[in-house]
């Protein structure tokens, strides 16, 4: 299995919940030209942003720590996740994907959720991104 530096790690899972994040926020704009524009939507994607977002804060300085305390240097590239953290993104994304499709959410909650949700996950993505970052910064002095 490819392994890469455990600094790289917080890049992977960076990109990884970015990307994730971007997609379903994009999924939630979309949703929104769909429906008649009120303020309250907007406030209730403030409201789970805010939810998710700190759910996803405590995520990400877990998995920063967890990544960072490796004793080898070199791991395998899909250790930027835990265990835990692939089941909750395979049941978020199955669950997701697989009520949309069925109809079960209308544009409306989509639209809401969805953008709210999809921001807090874009924003855990530069976080990692920040954290890997600062990291490269730390060797850099350390080595100087």
């Amino acid at each position: 299995m490819l392994r890469v530096k455990k600094r790289t790690l917080l890049l992977i899972a960076g990109i990884v919940w970015f990307a994730a994040g971007f997609n379903v926020a994009r999924l939630g704009v979309i949703s929104y030209l769909a429906i008649e524009q009120q303020w309250y939507w907007y406030l209730l994607s403030v409201v789970v942003f805010l939810l998710f977002g700190a759910m996803f804060y405590r995520m990400t300085k877990k998995h920063t720590k967890r990544i960072t305390g490796y004793r080898e240097e070199r791991q395998p590239f899909l250790r930027f996740f835990d265990l835990k953290a692939y089941i909750i993104m395979a049941v978020m994304m199955g669950g997701g994907i697989g009520l949309r499709a069925a109809g079960v959410f209308p544009d409306w909650f989509v639209a809401f959720f969805y953008t709210g949700l999809g921001c807090a996950l874009a924003l855990s993505g530069v976080l990692f991104i920040v954290n890997f970052i600062c990291n490269e910064l730390m060797k850099t002095a350390r080595n100087t």
